[in-house]
């Protein structure tokens, strides 16, 4: 019974990955090819890029780390495999966030409406607002790392000093619990400002609706419109995100050797949903990248029939 939901886990991560995979890709190659027709790119076609590429390194690091702890449990321990997937899978999950985050930003001020003239005068450059976050955010990366690997040269010091001093041992998991909670530290400014972009778009729309209403207007016209799907994009995004943290927070009680254990797959299940699952709402909510899958559907939809006939 234990090995047949092993596979069925297994083969939700691989679907969840080959999904995460191809919508990344797919996004990539839209506005790549776009931008060589029109040879410009717009400000959000250009973060969804970044997006996708960074969610791209970052679900083949996983699968990758994946494999290893379930193939190889031996390999996933050693010194130089640990510092080469902690530091991948910072950079990878450090952009992914933050371009999300920027993402967050960039459609709020795009979006909603006040008069207050802070707002207004970031409205009117939310190009360098979300350049400069993007900046500041080097620099949080930067402190993490340091932060991370003084943690790592620490515990390696240890390991070296005292032969008994395990990585498959308690103080190795104390050592990934103590990553995990850095990094989640890190990673929690991003969602915060995620978070207060979601909260001002509901204000920014019931205000939107107590002005139509006054005015005796109906509520479904293009602003209400551009308000609904920006929340639908971003509270996926927490959604998924608080998930993918749950995930990992609760994968980091048990140790690598457990891998095959049926809860830490399925925390791996919640932990690719993410990645995967939130590039397929920003191909569903972005118009262009929505108009190229229905048109990708079609042709292929097409093949089909003719194969068949």
């Amino acid at each position: 019974m234990t090995d047949i939901l092993n596979l069925t886990l297994i083969t939700i991560v691989s679907v969840g990955f080959i999904i995460g995979i191809l919508g990344n890709t797919f996004m990539a190659l839209v506005n790549i090819m776009d931008w060589v027709k029109r040879r410009k790119i717009s400000s959000v076609d250009l973060i969804l890029t970044a997006l996708s590429v960074s969610r791209i390194a970052f679900l083949c690091l996983f699968m990758s780390s994946l494999l290893l702890s379930l193939l190889y449990p031996g390999s996933i321990t050693r010194e130089k495999i640990v510092r080469m997937l902690s530091m991948f899978f910072l950079v990878t999950h450090h952009f992914s966030i933050w371009l999300a985050t920027c993402l967050s930003i960039f459609y709020f001020f795009k979006i909603a409406n006040f008069s207050n003239s802070l707002f207004l005068y970031l409205k009117w450059r939310v190009e360098k607002v979300v350049s400069v976050t993007l900046l500041m955010s080097l620099l949080l990366l930067f402190i993490n790392i340091v932060i991370i690997y003084t943690q790592m040269d620490a515990w390696v010091h240890g390991f070296k000093a005292n032969i008994s001093y395990s990585l498959l041992s308690s103080n190795f998991v104390k050592f990934s619990n103590s990553l995990l909670f850095t990094n989640t530290m890190f990673t929690f400014i991003p969602f915060t400002m995620s978070l207060m972009t979601f909260l001002l778009l509901i204000f920014s729309l019931l205000k939107h609706l107590k002005n139509m209403h006054c005015k005796s207007k109906g509520s479904r016209d293009v602003s209400t419109a551009a308000h609904i799907k920006a929340l639908q994009t971003v509270v996926a995004f927490l959604l998924l995100y608080t998930l993918f943290s749950l995930a990992l927070l609760l994968q980091s009680q048990s140790t690598y050797l457990q891998m095959r254990n049926p809860s830490s797959l399925f925390w791996g299940v919640m932990g690719i949903a993410f990645p995967s699952g939130h590039s397929c709402v920003l191909i569903v909510g972005n118009s262009k990248l929505r108009r190229a899958s229905l048109w990708c559907l079609r042709c292929r939809m097409k093949e089909a029939t003719l194969l068949s006939s």
